[in-house]
């Protein structure tokens, strides 16, 4: 598993997050609470180009919802938040370089019947199968 601090990092680090993330329980309780609508602003940015940053968005939290939305993610879009943000910061690690991971995860892949891995990784089965996929990379096992 990667680290909770590069999750908190991918979603924008201390100064979204109002605080530090330095384990698994200070990430639990900062979903439970509720993400900073930044925080997913940030790990659509990292996907998305000017051009596809709202339709990224507006698939973990409706437009609507988005829209009336004041500061903070309700649980259940911060645990979608936190997955994304966990999957990219896994694809970092493995490949070490920002251009390479979004590559990764932008581009179909045959072990996902010709999605790209970023669209698969919003359930949470698909994101546990993209991980799976990229550790398996990592450790040089065949995919």
């Amino acid at each position: 598993m990667i680290a909770p601090t590069k999750i908190a990092a991918v979603m924008g680090g201390e100064k979204v997050l109002h605080g530090p993330i330095r384990s698994l329980f200070d990430l639990e309780q900062a979903v439970e609470e509720g993400l900073p609508k930044m925080a997913l602003k940030n790990v659509a940015n990292f996907m998305s180009t000017a051009k596809t940053l709202y339709p990224f968005i507006y698939r973990v939290v409706p437009e609507g919802t988005y829209k009336r939305r004041r500061t903070h993610l309700s649980l259940e879009e911060s645990e979608r938040t936190e997955r994304l943000a966990r999957v990219i910061a896994t694809a970092l690690h493995v490949w070490d370089d920002s251009d390479k991971a979004k590559t990764f995860l932008a581009s179909p892949h045959p072990f996902f019947k010709n999605r790209s891995p970023i669209e698969v990784a919003f359930t949470e089965l698909g994101a546990r199968q993209v991980e799976e996929l990229l550790w398996g990379m990592y450790y040089g096992l065949p995919v």
